[in-house]
């Protein structure tokens, strides 16, 4: 099995999301939705949202260049490059603060 490059693949998707009207884009990397585990490389440009959902399981959020702002509730939480982000278990948002990708992995609830 060859690496992953979550840079290369990064770059790439930024661009997607760039041409993309809602200004994401996301491919994923590991497992799928029939496996307990799964792996999503998320690009998002400056000022993009995941509005609002329900976590699928536990999850976290791995940021890979970029600022986000995770947000539940009245909290939330700021990632920059390098940072790891657990995800609550209640609803929540993404905000991309500047152009950014995110590998988000989740174990879906049995």
């Amino acid at each position: 099995m060859e690496p992953i490059s979550l840079d290369a693949r990064a770059r790439e998707l930024l661009e997607r999301a760039a041409a993309a009207s809602s200004g994401r884009a996301a491919e994923s990397m590991h497992g799928g939705h029939e496996h307990a585990l799964r792996q999503t490389l998320l690009a998002l440009t400056a000022g993009a949202r995941l509005a609002e959902h329900e976590s699928p399981g536990e999850a976290t959020l791995l940021v890979v260049c970029g600022h986000v702002r995770l947000s539940s509730g009245d909290a939330s939480w700021e990632g920059r490059p390098g940072d790891l982000l657990t995800i609550p278990d209640a609803r929540h948002a993404l905000d991309a603060v500047e152009d950014s990708a995110v590998l988000l992995t989740v174990v879906k609830r049995p």
